[in-house]
């Protein structure tokens, strides 16, 4: 199998998560079984958050071209990162290495048009919506985003499941999710992978679909050499 490198610490949990579905995305006999993959577990990139929303961060951009250059001379044969607003910055990673990057922004536009989504309620980083993230991967695939009028509520979430608080926040992530819903929205996207932690534990009527798992999809299917 080709190995795959990890940007991660984005936050931390979210990168072990990925590492747990990328397991679970194999019916193995054996460890050679799984899927190979080389992981920087770096919480030291700068926040996100804060260069992107408050403005006085610092820069995630030269962090995270570094470590996908310590990536690719670790023996990864391809590129990866399990964070939604770091896909702002996706293009300088792809600029800095010869390295393929398996696109998470762009996985998830493709997943979504192929199941006929077009108007998707958006449960992200305020961080997602005012740089435009997502906007010109749906624009190519017919999708149009809905966000919530106010950033506040899931900004504090996410902040919360950053620091390890879990008690409470599946009912508030549901809350939102209904509020998108009510504004006819006919699916949800996770499109922050600490909202990922708490995801598969939704309502069985909460229509949704987790960006991290687009790209576990990915990361399987390039390593086996299917794509």
């Amino acid at each position: 199998m080709r190995p795959v490198g990890i940007l991660g610490g984005m936050g931390p949990e979210a990168t072990i998560l990925l590492m747990q579905k990328c397991m679970a995305a194999i019916e193995a006999k054996d460890d050679s079984d799984h899927v190979p993959l080389i992981v920087h577990q770096n919480p030291q990139v700068p926040s996100r958050i804060a260069a992107l929303i408050h403005g006085d961060g610092g820069d995630p951009a030269p962090v995270l071209i570094q470590m996908a250059q310590d990536l690719e001379h670790a023996g990864a044969k391809a590129l990866a990162m399990p964070c939604n607003t770091a896909h702002h910055y996706a293009h300088l990673v792809a600029q800095s290495s010869p390295l393929e990057v398996l696109n998470m922004v762009d996985l998830t536009a493709a997943h979504l048009a192929k199941c006929d989504v077009r108007k998707v309620g958006m449960l992200a980083s305020p961080a997602v919506r005012r740089v435009g993230v997502f906007d010109a991967a749906f624009r190519r695939n017919g999708v149009t985003p809905v966000y919530l009028a106010q950033d506040d509520p899931v900004l504090a979430l996410i902040q919360k499941l950053k620091r390890g608080a879990q008690d409470g926040q599946l009912a508030e992530l549901e809350r939102l999710a209904r509020m998108l819903l009510a504004e006819q929205c006919d699916h949800l996207l996770i499109a922050c992978t600490e909202l990922s932690l708490l995801a598969e534990h939704l309502p069985k009527d909460v229509p949704w679909t987790d960006t991290l798992d687009c790209l576990v999809s990915e990361i399987v299917a390039f390593a086996r050499d299917e794509l």
